[in-house]
């Protein structure tokens, strides 16, 4: 998958209401930066590998957390895991994310919901999450 023609794609849909800016980002690894209109906050960061298409959404960083709350909230994360959709949480250098990965061949249609998917579950992870954070 080509992410320029992915960044072409989103620019243009639609979808479930959602507009969306594209930005390629420049770096080691080619990343596409989705910004949904509404979620400008959290951008939805998507790379592309030889085996899968992985949607990326930051939420907040380490030294964010509330170190009395932080057992509490890794166990409030894994119960959500299975009820969000196409999402899950994980840690990376520091931060906590969601993600979401699909198959290479997945369609742009496919992309395109999955970052509205991700934007929403972002959105309601971070209202869940504030109790935890300083």
């Amino acid at each position: 998958m080509n992410l320029q023609d992915l960044g072409l794609y989103l620019t243009d849909a639609s979808l479930e209401g959602y507009k969306f800016e594209c930005q390629l980002v420049p770096g080691e690894v080619e990343v596409l930066q989705v910004v949904i209109e509404g979620f400008q906050e959290i951008p939805v960061y998507i790379s592309v590998t030889d085996t899968q298409i992985l949607c990326i959404t930051y939420l907040f960083s380490e030294d964010e957390v509330n170190p009395e709350s932080k057992s509490q909230m890794t166990e409030q994360m894994l119960e959500m895991n299975i009820p969000m959709p196409l999402t899950s949480f994980a840690s990376i250098q520091g931060r906590y994310v969601v993600f979401g990965a699909l198959s290479i061949n997945s369609r742009f249609e496919d992309v395109a919901h999955e970052v509205v998917t991700l934007g929403e579950n972002s959105v309601d992870a971070l209202s869940v999450m504030a109790e935890y954070l300083k």
